[in-house]
């Protein structure tokens, strides 16, 4: 079983060793160069051929028994369990058809697709992002709320049902909302209800993004975003980041898309004259901003700050919001608030894909939950909540991996942004050892200028205080332990 080059070939993509091993293996089984129920090499045996850590095939070897292509177990060895279905794959077997696809579905099924991470299944404490705290969340309150939505659907009463911008209601929530906590003076007529922040984004650079045109996107960023440029054809060009935030520049692109409120990943704050360089270059450029409001709702210090939006004069400034931080991780509801010259096509391009609002229920549901308090309470609350959490974290990480990992204070958010200052083979063999301890975090590493930066976003918001002090100390024993063995 020649691995190599399609080892070598992954490499290139994935920065972690154990997940170019782990496609390469994939590859094979799936190929049908490695038969159902063939016994892999030993880790040792591999690790020796390929000039790999042990630590880094059985980590391999674990994502592949977690997805379903290996099975095995100590003592018995890992063996190969995947068998393709008749007339498809492996050796021998026909080839299959290969339909053509459009441009755009061509570039998608070209390697756009997000890098595989490994899944957070059975950790011990699992540091990784975009996580809320489910036992602190009024589920009695909102299952009242979401019963009688329900119960409202049911009955046929939900007229709201036929509007593709969302239900009113909940539109109408999200306008005093947005004017009484952030300063974002607009309508229900320029709100429009999506699945998620994500949609959002995507659909706008759908209608705003013709092949060849550039784009400025934050480096480091939020990846799914360069996703959705390389979709539409558009170019990307890197716009940078500094401990300020994005720092405005004369770039030749008809969009940007920020996050000016807490900068992701580094949590950094957008400074008020930086933001209104930003609205000088959208006007002098012709150009949009798209300001991605992903996690800034909860405060640990320091005063709210005014969103993009609110200082827009001239309607050229689109915000995108969404409540599966502020709520919960599984309820996919975000919203786009629009300027006028972009409402009609935005409002068309979601009515083609959803003449009818997905998830009615939990629109109606939400609706009713703002318009009673109990948003704006459980928002009070889950701010105490979430700054203990946050200062547990912040003095943890100083105190145990301070020497190893450089973190600056966050003024809001639900995860610490900390950039390693080690070597790059120190910090993958470090995710590793402790992935092999049960302790995962978000990595958010990048190059620039042909220089790999290696950082982590440790968030917090679905740990208990207790766990975060051992996860970190879990982290410092095993950074400690890499040391000794000379990896540091």
């Amino acid at each position: 079983m020649d691995l190599l080059t399609s080892y070598e070939r992954y490499a290139r993509e994935y920065p972690q060793k154990y997940m170019a091993l782990y496609h390469a293996l994939r590859d094979a089984i799936v190929g049908g160069r490695v038969a159902p129920g063939e016994r892999l090499p030993s880790s040792r045996a591999l690790a020796a051929a390929y000039g790999l850590s042990r630590g880094t095939v059985n980590a391999a070897y674990d994502l592949l028994a977690g997805e379903g292509y290996a099975a095995g177990g100590v003592g018995r060895g890992t063996f190969a369990c995947y068998a393709p279905p008749d007339g498809a794959g492996g050796s021998g077997a026909a080839a299959s058809a290969q339909p053509k696809l459009s441009a755009w579905g061509a570039r998608l099924a070209a390697g756009l697709a997000p890098p595989r991470e490994r899944e957070a299944r059975g950790w011990a404490v699992d540091f990784t992002t975009a996580r809320t705290d489910a036992a602190a969340f009024p589920a009695a309150e909102w299952r009242r709320a979401a019963y009688a939505a329900a119960r409202e659907t049911a009955a046929g009463r939900a007229d709201a049902a036929h509007d593709a911008q969302g239900c009113l209601p909940l539109r109408e929530a999200i306008a005093r909302h947005l004017g009484r906590a952030r300063g974002i003076a607009t309508t229900v007529e320029r709100i429009v209800v999506v699945n998620g922040s994500m949609q959002a984004l995507a659909l706008l650079v759908q209608l705003l993004v013709d092949p060849g045109d550039a784009v400025a996107i934050e480096r480091p960023g939020y990846g799914g975003i360069r996703r959705a440029v390389l979709a539409a054809g558009g170019v990307p060009i890197d716009a940078d980041v500094d401990e300020r935030g994005l720092v405005p520049a004369p770039w030749q692109a008809r969009l940007l898309v920020a996050t000016p409120n807490r900068q992701f990943p580094t949590g950094a704050v957008l400074p008020l004259e930086r933001r209104l360089a930003l609205l000088r270059w959208a006007a002098s450029a012709d150009a949009w901003i798209v300001e991605d409001d992903y996690d800034s709702e909860f405060r640990h210090a320091g005063r709210p700050v005014e969103p993009l939006k609110s200082l827009d004069s001239q309607g050229r400034v689109v915000f995108v919001g969404t409540f599966s931080r502020t709520m919960y991780t599984e309820l996919r509801v975000g919203y786009a608030v629009l300027p006028d010259a972009l409402l009609s096509a935005y409002a068309a391009l979601k009515r083609l894909y959803e003449p009818h609002p997905t998830g009615l229920v939990e629109q109606l549901a939400l609706a009713a939950f703002m318009k009673s308090g109990g948003y704006e309470r459980h928002l009070r609350r889950m701010k105490r909540v979430y700054s203990r959490k946050y200062e547990t974290l912040i003095a943890a990480l100083r105190e145990k991996l301070g020497h190893v990992f450089e973190t600056r204070p966050q003024d809001a958010g639900l995860h610490v942004y900390a950039r390693w200052t080690g070597k790059r083979d120190a910090y993958e063999a470090l995710i590793e050892a402790c992935a092999s301890r049960g302790v995962a975090w978000s990595d958010v590493s990048y190059e620039r200028d042909g220089e790999w930066v290696c950082a982590a976003a440790f968030g917090f918001a679905g740990v208990e205080p207790e766990a975060i002090r051992f996860g970190i100390e879990t982290i410092a024993a095993a950074e400690a332990e890499g040391r000794r063995r000379g990896r540091g």
